[in-house]
């Protein structure tokens, strides 16, 4: 139940990161962006939710998984109204500062790893890795249905939708969700970790990794 609750809270979440990016030639068309503007447009949400991942991930050790999904989501809402309220008024400068802010729900990964891990023994970590991360299918679903949800409803009226859909995911989580009896905060100084972490070469070799792959395979 928690595992299936946190994947689908991470679904909305990922498809409230990716609002702007199937949306991006719309934005482009009617604010004249060049190719360079439409780009920075895209990347600034992916960029954030991608970077803000250690800070989320670093709560979620201290906090619990449970309290930084709400937490998340609770966050994401009013980017996404404002995303919507920004592309509503053309206004390029005002929708690259809200979506710097909708970065946010893309920090949600980081909150489901441990906390799908930790109701599982060693051995099944991988199956509960596996599933949570069919969460990122919200991305795809925000690029197939968000465009069309634009053409059926308008531009505002579909953030709201999905506004709506992250309070209803945030208020399961308050009503259903659990941390693992096998949860135990996490209170070590966070800096030192930070720092052997730069200087293993892994580290540098998966961040490489995770840039080439998400960033040739973000829906744009």
């Amino acid at each position: 139940m928690n595992l299936a609750l946190a994947t689908c809270v991470s679904v909305i979440n990922f498809w409230a990161w990716n609002m702007i990016g199937p949306l991006s030639t719309t934005y482009a068309a009617h604010m004249s962006l060049n190719s360079t503007k439409a780009s920075t447009l895209v990347a600034t949400p992916i960029l954030v939710g991608s970077l803000g991942r250690i800070v989320t991930g670093t709560l979620t050790d201290r906090f619990g998984g449970r309290v930084m999904f709400i937490a998340v989501s609770l966050a994401s809402i009013l980017p996404v109204f404002a995303v919507g309220a920004a592309g509503t008024a053309n206004s390029y400068l005002l929708l690259l500062v809200c979506g710097f802010f909708l970065g946010v729900a893309g920090t949600v990964f980081a909150v489901g790893i441990p906390f799908a891990n930790n109701w599982y023994e060693p051995a099944r970590r991988g199956f509960a890795t596996g599933v949570f991360g069919m969460g990122m299918v919200g991305t795809a679903l925000s690029a197939f249905f968000t465009p069309r949800f634009v053409r059926w409803f308008g531009l505002f009226t579909t953030h709201v939708v999905i506004a709506v859909a992250l309070a209803l995911t945030a208020l399961a989580c308050v009503v259903v969700m659990r941390d693992a009896p096998a949860f135990t905060p996490n209170r070590q100084p966070v800096v030192p970790k930070l720092k052997a972490a730069a200087k293993s070469r892994v580290t540098w070799e998966m961040s490489f990794l995770y840039a080439v792959v998400f960033g040739t395979t973000s829906p744009r």
